[in-house]
């Protein structure tokens, strides 16, 4: 194969199932610069919309404005659907409004709302009053729930029929009827009220005889959410159930929606990206985000620890004449403070995804406790045994060793109950422990840990 030919991208290989190289990446930055527009048509045709959109976000801010101009028209409005809060925002603002309500138009109504729902007031309403009425009333219907709610999140577009339809009748509307969903597996039962009574799987109706009655078909042990359902309990309903997807009702149990899988693939992956961000006191911070946006992020949180590292210090300083008389406590005293840290994070971590997850429930909080309580005991009588030989054949002192295996122990079933007790309690508080907990613990363990090292050190060995 000659260089050329194995330069020029084809299905499957440019921006693909493949990994986007610096190579190719390269590639589409110079076509960008060269404000060559055809060849970089040629070079994004029939890439996937999360390929491109991801290829945009890797761009210099300056160069995203420019692809998007240079394709126009031409770039597919699944990709704004596939962006970041904060690189849409920017993306929209290349695109003047025209084109910006045709492409909300050709956009699944979940999709839609999705691009739509962070613009500013005035360019949201702008907008959509360049959309045809019955569009913009659904579309503005979605954005008046709220953010995190499955009214936001779920698709106006859905298959509803009444049961004494026939199979044939039923499979006549879906062939000629213009507002249907693009794609669809389940078709939902409803009464005169609109309300829903049961689902009917596709494959069920395409493999029945045409006269028969689509009630005979129907499931009734099917998941209704209602539309102020939090998006969080929609994943755990999904997952817990198999749902492929679920209708969504208003207050007065009307059909008004559906949620679908893929909708809550990414609130599993946002949510669980949340956490970690924020376990780790960075917010909602992206690889993205400029060195002064990055480090105003995380300011507060380094002065929180900032704050936690004085108090250690203070309990330090309490036993500074200790110190002063035997320099080896100095030496030792970060172990016992590191390895309660550690503990700490570990069981914290558990129990936080148990709560996001709801393992973690009023009926086994007590065990879970006294499986806490139990492993910090045992980490903590193993490694009292590690940690004391250590020190006591590291300066020749057995009491010290033995000062440092009491630390050891008290420590670790501290961080053990800490790491459970916090976080359940901020949670009881109605505060996020995703959020506040990590501070807490880190606290508790480096108090403790210096306070009962120090402390038995001088009571035992003085």
């Amino acid at each position: 194969m000659s260089d050329s030919a194995a330069d020029t991208p084809h299905e499957g290989d440019y921006l693909g199932s493949d990994e986007l190289t610096s190579e190719r990446f390269e590639a589409v930055r110079q076509l960008v610069l060269a404000q060559d527009r055809a060849g970089l048509l040629a070079a994004l045709d029939d890439r996937h919309e999360a390929d491109i959109a991801e290829l945009i976000t890797l761009l210099q801010p300056d160069l995203r404005r420019s692809l998007i101009e240079l394709m126009g028209t031409d770039l597919a409005p699944e990709v704004f659907a596939e962006f970041d809060d904060n690189i849409r925002d920017a993306a929209l603002e290349a695109v003047d409004s025209d084109t910006l309500a045709a492409t909300v138009q050709q956009l699944d109504s979940d999709d839609a709302v999705f691009v739509l729902e962070d613009m500013d007031a005035a360019d949201r309403d702008e907008v959509l009053q360049r959309i045809p009425a019955s569009d913009r009333l659904l579309l503005q219907r979605s954005l008046d729930f709220p953010e995190d709610s499955a009214g936001r999140l779920m698709q106006t577009e859905f298959v509803a029929v009444p049961p004494f339809w026939t199979v044939g009748h039923t499979i006549d509307h879906l062939r000629e009827a213009k507002d249907l969903p693009d794609e669809f597996l389940e078709l939902y039962v409803t009464d005169p009220t609109h309300t829903p009574i049961g689902v009917v799987h596709l494959s069920e109706l395409l493999r029945s005889q045409r006269p028969s009655v689509v009630e005979a078909l129907l499931h009734d042990d099917f998941t209704i959410i209602a539309c102020d359902t939090d998006r969080e309990e929609v994943a755990r309903l999904f997952e817990r159930y198999n749902l492929v997807s679920a209708p969504v009702v208003d207050e007065d149990q009307r059909l008004i929606g559906v949620i679908t899988a893929d909708d809550v693939f990414e609130v599993i992956a946002d949510e669980a990206g949340e956490d970690i961000l924020r376990l780790g006191g960075v917010g909602d911070e992206t690889v993205t985000d400029s060195v002064l946006e990055t480090a105003r992020g995380r300011v507060s949180w380094l002065f929180l620890n900032l704050m936690t590292a004085v108090a250690a210090s203070l309990v330090i300083g309490l036993f500074d004449a200790s110190i002063e008389r035997m320099v080896a406590l100095a030496v030792l005293m970060p172990i016992v403070a590191s390895m309660g840290g550690n503990a700490g994070t570990q069981t914290l971590t558990i129990t936080v995804r148990g709560l996001a997850t709801q393992e973690l429930m009023p009926v086994n909080i007590a065990r879970v406790v006294w499986r806490e309580f139990g492993v910090g005991i045992l980490n903590g009588v193993v490694f009292a045994v590690i940690a004391g030989s250590l020190g006591a054949y590291w300066f020749d002192d057995i009491l010290l060793g033995g000062v440092l295996a009491a630390a050891m122990v008290v420590n670790l079933v501290v961080a053990a109950l800490a790491g459970i007790l916090i976080p359940l309690g901020l949670d009881r508080a109605g505060i996020d422990p995703a959020v506040a907990s990590s501070v807490f613990v880190t606290t508790v363990t480096d108090v403790i840990g210096f306070l009962v090292f120090l402390g038995f050190a001088t009571l035992i060995l003085f």
